[in-house]
Formats: C-alpha cells, sequence, structure tokens
C-alpha cells in the first residue's frame, strides 16, 4: 500500500506541494516558484499567506503573536527563529504581528502577548502565553507533535 504524500505549503508563493514523508527532510524545492519548502526561518505570515499553512498544510504550524512595540516579544524573537531551524520540517514557524493583522488576532482571542499557539488542519491543538526560551520552545512543541 503506497503512503500518503503530505502536502507542504510554499512559504514564498503559498502553493501546495505534495512531497513523499520519507522525502520531507531533502532539502525539497516548490514546483511553482522553486524556492526551497523550508528555509530554517519562520514565515511571516498575515492576512494573504496565513489560511494556508493554518488550514491546507499537513505539518503543524507553530505561531508567534506578536507585535514590535512588545518588550517580552522582542526577546524572544531570536529565540523563535532558533526554533525554525531546529524544528523545521516536522513544524512550519510563522510569526503574525498582531498590530497589522488585527482579524486573525482576533479569530483566536489573543488577549496578551507573545502567544504561541500550535495549529493543526485548522484547528488549534495547544497554546501558550508568555516569553519562552529557545529550549522551551523547542520542548513544547516537540511535546505537541509527539501527541499527534
Amino acid at each position: 500500500m503506497a503512503i500518503e504524500p503530505l502536502l507542504i505549503i510554499c512559504p514564498n508563493c503559498t502553493t501546495a506541494n505534495r512531497v513523499p514523508r520519507d522525502k520531507i527532510a531533502a532539502n525539497g524545492k516548490c514546483g511553482r516558484c522553486s524556492g526551497p519548502l523550508f528555509n530554517g526561518h519562520p514565515v511571516t505570515l498575515g492576512a494573504t499567506n496565513f489560511d494556508a499553512h493554518a488550514t491546507r498544510s499537513d505539518i503543524p504550524l507553530l505561531v508567534d503573536f506578536w507585535a514590535s512595540w512588545c518588550g517580552p516579544c522582542c526577546q524572544m524573537a531570536p529565540a523563535f527563529e532558533a526554533a525554525a531551524a531546529q524544528l523545521e520540517p516536522q513544524v512550519r514557524l510563522g510569526k503574525l504581528d498582531t498590530e497589522a493583522e488585527q482579524a486573525i488576532a482576533g479569530r483566536f482571542g489573543i488577549r496578551s502577548i507573545p502567544t504561541l499557539i500550535m495549529i493543526h488542519k485548522g484547528r488549534e491543538i495547544a497554546r501558550q502565553s508568555g516569553a519562552m526560551s529557545h529550549a522551551a520552545i523547542v520542548t513544547w512543541a516537540q511535546r505537541i507533535i509527539g501527541a499527534l
């Protein structure tokens, strides 16, 4: 019996790419724009690409809801960036500016920042508020994806 490929959303053009499960870590490129499917950096999320990553992808999406005026958000930014390099390709990491994307932040009832939300196939599966270290982000995310 053939194993179904995974749908991976391109971080550059939001095209859905079918990737064999055993090749997900093989530096795949987008079939449309030829950009890398994973680059070790969080995707900047907004109205034009949020739903594609949150609902169409077969891998979980870990979103950092943040704002530029938030001191703890700015302190956590390098840790979140480093976590992307470690967690990809098992998880896509993305950053959403709550000031620029108030409608999306409102959909998720964001009341404090930074807030991390893990989304899988359009559904929130975990939430953590407050700044976290690199190690704490990675441990938290791995625990959640291990339960999927």
